[in-house]
């Protein structure tokens, strides 16, 4: 199995949430269109975190085009279930009435797993289509990727045979196939999103229905070097530093990182840390 991230057509990136995983889902869409790859990036849960960092303003649900070579698109469920029923089932025209519309949208909501594979359906179906190179999800977080990723085994489950379950076998396949898809977990050095980022990987192990993800800490602190510490307020600041280092070091070392991502002091731009996190995502080419 390649190691490369830019030889995966699907990246889906998860986290607890306020680690970063949305400068990092952006990141990671800049880096594959910088290599020239034809990339959208999916804004599966709460919209804005993409949007935000790649400067694009708000995104509809049909892609657009930030830049040449990278797209990226909102995930809105009811149209992403009006396109199914369309295009999978062979319903068309199922957009020109309203109230059946609805009635399938509060059926996908109300219905277990119906909303996830509505939702991770339609990512697995931009991958199947072959328009892009990679397909990135800035995903819901940690606490909720497990419905998401076992959405089409809890509707294989429900529905035994016929073209739904077929549509599920495939979707399956798809999350579950190492030189597709590559799953990133954010996390930070830090005891709550530590413990959650173990337990999901913990969850996964156990599952199996991706490739073991790759762990991305961000926000590490750097060493101080120097032993001695000024005096004053600057010293107290070198203590201060030290010490954040030595526990961010104890949470590291329980979940020790595919890569560390550093800590980006100063004021910077959504956009300007989407730049430095693609920089820093190179190291996983």
């Amino acid at each position: 199995m390649s190691t490369n991230i830019l030889e995966k057509r699907l990246v889906i990136v998860s986290g607890k949430g306020g680690v970063g995983k949305s400068a990092v889902a952006a990141g990671m869409a800049l880096l594959a269109q910088r290599h020239g790859l034809r990339v959208l990036a999916v804004e599966m849960a709460s919209p804005g975190g993409v949007a935000t960092h790649l400067s694009s303003g708000p995104l509809d649900f049909e892609p657009r085009e930030l830049r040449p070579g990278l797209h990226a698109m909102r995930m809105v469920r009811s149209e992403a279930l009006l396109e199914y029923l369309a295009l999978q089932l062979k319903l068309p025209g199922m957009g020109r009435f309203g109230a059946v519309a609805r009635a399938f949208d509060a059926l996908a909501t109300a219905a277990p797993a119906v909303r996830e594979i509505i939702t991770i359906g339609k990512v697995l179906w931009e991958v199947r289509e072959d328009r892009w190179d990679m397909v990135v999800a800035d995903a819901p977080p940690t606490g909720q990727i497990g419905s998401y990723v076992r959405a089409p085994i809890s509707i294989a489950e429900l529905v035994p045979t016929g073209r739904i379950r077929g549509q599920s076998a495939w979707m399956g396949e798809t999350l579950g196939d190492p030189a597709t898809t590559e799953l990133l977990l954010v996390t930070l050095p830090e005891e709550l999103p530590t413990t959650e980022t173990v337990e999901t990987m913990s969850w996964l192990a156990k599952e199996q229905l991706v490739p073991a993800p790759r762990i991305i800490a961000n926000r590490v602190l750097p060493p101080i070097k120097e032993k001695a510490s000024p005096p004053g307020v600057p010293g107290e600041m070198v203590q201060l530093h030290r010490s954040l280092w030595k526990e961010q070091q104890t949470w590291l070392e329980k979940l020790p990182a595919d890569l560390q991502i550093p800590f980006l002091f100063g004021l910077f731009t959504p956009g300007e840390v989407a730049a430095r996190m693609s920089d820093e995502l190179e190291a996983l080419t």
